[in-house]
């Protein structure tokens, strides 16, 4: 099946982010800092997720292409579906990524970037994975 893309894949993101294969496309770095804002497409391979991570100022997720799923600690998963839109707020413990026979891509978009740091922190399991995918 071929995938209605928006945006060509970026470059691989870095595995001691991801479990599986990401790309991420830069579409605005903001490295002139006029909007304090970074926008990025993410392409996810079936079965890729980031690991646990947060934003000290948020993000913003608009979803493109396939399924994929979002979850913020201590709380069930999020089925995402092309048209959803995502709002993280500001500390929040969560992942991303797609499921498990599908690929998944989404815009994100982290306002705020002078002072939006993001912390990262253990990789999302096999389990942790495959029980927030099922609704357990």
């Amino acid at each position: 099946m071929k995938e209605n893309t928006i945006f060509p894949k970026g470059n691989k993101a870095p595995s001691e982010y991801f479990t599986g294969t990401a790309y991420v496309n830069m579409l605005i770095a903001d490295t002139n800092k006029k909007y304090n804002t970074t926008v990025y497409d993410v392409v996810f391979e079936a079965g890729t997720r980031n690991n646990w991570h947060k934003h000290s100022q948020g993000q913003i997720l608009l979803c493109t292409v396939g399924v994929g799923y979002y979850q913020e600690k201590g709380r069930p998963a999020q089925k995402l579906q092309v048209g959803d839109v995502v709002e993280i707020p500001a500390n929040v413990e969560h992942w991303h990524g797609a499921g498990l026979d599908s690929s998944f891509t989404h815009i994100g978009i982290t306002p705020r970037v002078a002072e939006n740091i993001t912390e990262w922190g253990n990789a999302v399991s096999d389990e942790e994975y495959h029980s927030a995918i099922k609704g357990k």
